[in-house]
């Protein structure tokens, strides 16, 4: 009986001390494996409407191993009817990720775990908004196009540290800003190569950026965006709107400003003045895209700063 009593004993002091360390190794796995976003509010999976639509396995950057397939590369190739094939295609971009960085750079976010995007676009809204400190207070601005912030840096800031840009919208870029090349097709490519190549000199013969910060969009994630997104409405994403889904793959917290039309529905830009009514979008669903942002808003997954 004794045995059996101190078997027991022995029995029970085996699991208190088994409990105890289980409870302090958990917790050490908790401290010393936190949550990848530490902001206020991250995004969840709880958000049903996000969580339909948002797929982070396509890469919304190319990189020298992105795997693009055939069919992508043909959807793409049909937006502006180009004429290469995949293969030089594929031959171009190698020859870019000799030149440029071979996988896309971002800055470290000022707090660890919550890198927070401010993307800034350059809808009539901005102006007056004063909005100016709140954009450059973000860890990433991203602006669009040409969309200026000397004499609107109270509305619109005056940071950027992304600036998407195609070659018609293209302009030179100081050393420290990220290049967002958002490419259309083939020409888009060869002008961006164009860009770094060197002359005799050995320096770049046109430069129009760090070479080192060079983002490159993925075709796959402009058909992902049309398909997924926006259910094929339009003929392809607008560049605003492929921009703000991109910021929900590479930040922990997104805030939205200079998008949609005005209280009247004209839309336009705050760095000129509407001369007659517009309320077109030209190939892009833009009434669509801006209910998407809006209801991407309405869930909080966004800030939505609307300057009206």
């Amino acid at each position: 009986m004794r045995v059996q009593f101190k078997m027991l004993i022995a029995l029970l002091a085996v699991t208190t001390i088994g409990v105890f360390l289980t409870a302090s190794y958990s917790g050490w796995i908790e401290l010393k494996m936190p949550s990848s976003c530490r902001c206020e509010k991250c995004f969840s999976e709880e958000d049903v409407f996000l969580n339909q639509h948002l797929n982070r396995s396509i890469e919304p950057f190319l990189s020298a191993t992105t795997k693009l397939t055939e069919d992508e590369y043909n959807w793409w190739r049909h937006l502006q009817r180009n004429r290469h094939n995949f293969n030089y295609f594929k031959a171009t971009l190698d020859k870019l990720f000799k030149i440029i960085s071979p996988t896309p750079v971002l800055e470290k976010s000022k707090t660890e775990g919550c890198r927070t995007c401010a993307v800034v676009g350059n809808s009539v809204n901005l102006k007056g908004s004063r909005y100016g400190p709140l954009i450059d207070f973000q860890d990433i601005v991203i602006r669009i196009n040409q969309g200026p912030t000397k004499g609107f840096e109270e509305d619109v800031g005056s940071r950027t540290t992304h600036r998407v840009m195609y070659p018609e919208s293209g302009s030179v870029l100081d050393n420290s800003t990220h290049l967002v090349m958002f490419i259309f097709k083939i020409r888009d490519l060869e002008w961006l190569l164009g860009s770094f190549l060197t002359g005799t000199s050995g320096k770049p013969v046109n430069p129009r950026a760090n070479k080192d910060l060079v983002m490159v969009l993925n075709p796959a994630f402009m058909k992902y965006v049309h398909q997924k997104w926006l259910g094929k409405k339009g003929k392809y994403p607008s560049t605003g709107f492929m921009t703000l889904i991109s910021a929900l793959h590479i930040c922990d917290e997104v805030s939205v400003f200079g998008y949609g039309a005005d209280d009247d529905g004209n839309w336009s830009h705050y760095f000129e003045t509407l001369k007659s009514k517009n309320f077109k979008t030209g190939p892009h669903p833009g009434k669509h895209e801006y209910a998407l942002i809006h209801e991407l808003a309405q869930n909080k997954t966004i800030r939505l700063y609307k300057g009206w």
